[in-house]
């Protein structure tokens, strides 16, 4: 392949990328709404609830920190939270990590920090169909990214007038758009039995654990049965 045509084809991708989040803007920019109301009428200003979405960009954590700000809660319990609740992105990428072993640093950092729940169930689905293309995973952060900030921001100039967002059920709009992508990607009952079996954790979890240690222990534990289940198959 001539540079001209590489250039070309990584371009391809990166368009390809930027469209493929297109029908779940709705979820993203209703939770991205959601965050910058509650901030605002968290006594954050517009300029930090902004800074925060740019710099942080993670949804629940955000809103996990907003919480706790406004309880007065200290620096160290806010991020020792956040880090217990965006655990989970350590299976994430070590999912992915398989298709990026030859990609450069750099590209490595990046693609992480615009690691999301959407973004890696869009770009896992397409990995696992396509040839594995950093421009595309990029594509798909970047439009994600841009739109949750761009989204945010509209929820923090809106929330002195907007009233509490949870009564309308914005909050719930992102792990509602996660779960109807989640569920085309099952394709046999081991996909379907994993699913199942995690989703019991996570309820006994919530139901029996302190805090967020639900979503980790659901996550590995699944993961773990999931193996287990795939090595009983080959063993038969």
């Amino acid at each position: 392949m001539t540079l001209a045509n590489e250039r070309e084809h990584s371009l391809k991708e990166f368009r390809s990328g930027l469209k493929a989040p297109l029908p779940l803007a709705l979820g993203v920019i209703s939770f991205g709404m959601a965050y910058g109301m509650i901030a605002i009428q968290g006594d954050l200003s517009f300029l930090e609830s902004t800074l925060m979405s740019i710099a942080v960009f993670a949804g629940a954590s955000q809103f996990i920190a907003i919480g706790m700000l406004m309880s007065g809660a200290g620096a160290l319990p806010i991020l020792l939270t956040t880090f217990m609740i965006n655990s989970r992105h350590f299976l994430m990428s070590a999912s992915l990590a398989p298709f990026a072993q030859r990609w450069k640093l750099r590209w490595k950092v990046l693609l992480s920090f615009l690691l999301a729940d959407e973004t890696y169930a869009l770009t896992i689905s397409s990995f696992s169909k396509n040839a594995p293309s950093k421009y595309y995973q990029l594509g798909v952060g970047l439009n994600i990214y841009i739109i949750w900030v761009l989204s945010s921001m509209v929820g923090s100039a809106l929330g002195p007038i907007a009233g509490n967002p949870q009564a309308w059920g914005l909050d719930f709009a992102l792990p509602a758009t996660f779960i109807v992508l989640v569920v085309p990607m099952l394709q046999n009952w081991r996909d379907f039995a994993v699913s199942f079996v995690a989703g019991l954790l996570s309820i006994a979890g919530f139901i029996f654990l302190p805090g967020k240690w639900y979503v980790t222990f659901a996550s590995l534990l699944a993961a773990a049965f999931g193996w287990g289940l795939v090595e009983f198959c080959k063993a038969k």
